[in-house]
């Protein structure tokens, strides 16, 4: 056998391997994020993927394969919407310089804050 194909079989082995080890982790990782699925569930088929990995990968896919997808898309909803808040908490009101500035005299005006405070959210406002 040429060299070349011995290496482009050990190329196509790898890939499988790599393809396999993906798919293992993503079970795992359903597994775990499936509250619905009680713990001894959960034990049994960890416990079959050490002993019969391929057959029971490939009957978790078939079997839980709808709710895995769904499970999935829920947790990359939940991390969406977190972004997207932590992006709204972070950029700020979208308020405009003047505006807070409008805000800290109204303060000032009422008492609730001293001068130097009101200064120092003009600085803030402005910068």
């Amino acid at each position: 056998m040429s060299n070349f194909s011995q290496w482009f079989w050990l190329l196509i082995w790898w890939f499988l391997f790599v393809v396999y080890l993906m798919i293992l982790f993503q079970i795992i990782g359903d597994l775990f994020r499936d509250h619905a699925l009680s713990g001894w569930w959960k034990a049994v088929w960890i416990i079959g993927l050490i002993f019969i990995p391929f057959l029971v990968a490939l009957i978790y896919i078939i079997a839980r394969g709808n709710g895995m997808a769904e499970r999935q898309l829920k947790a990359v909803q939940a991390a969406q919407a977190n972004t997207d808040s932590y992006i709204r908490t972070v950029a700020g009101s979208g308020k405009s310089p003047a505006d807070h500035i409008t805000e800290a005299k109204a303060l000032l005006d009422s008492g609730t804050i001293s001068q130097a405070e009101f200064e120092a959210l003009k600085a803030k406002a402005l910068a």
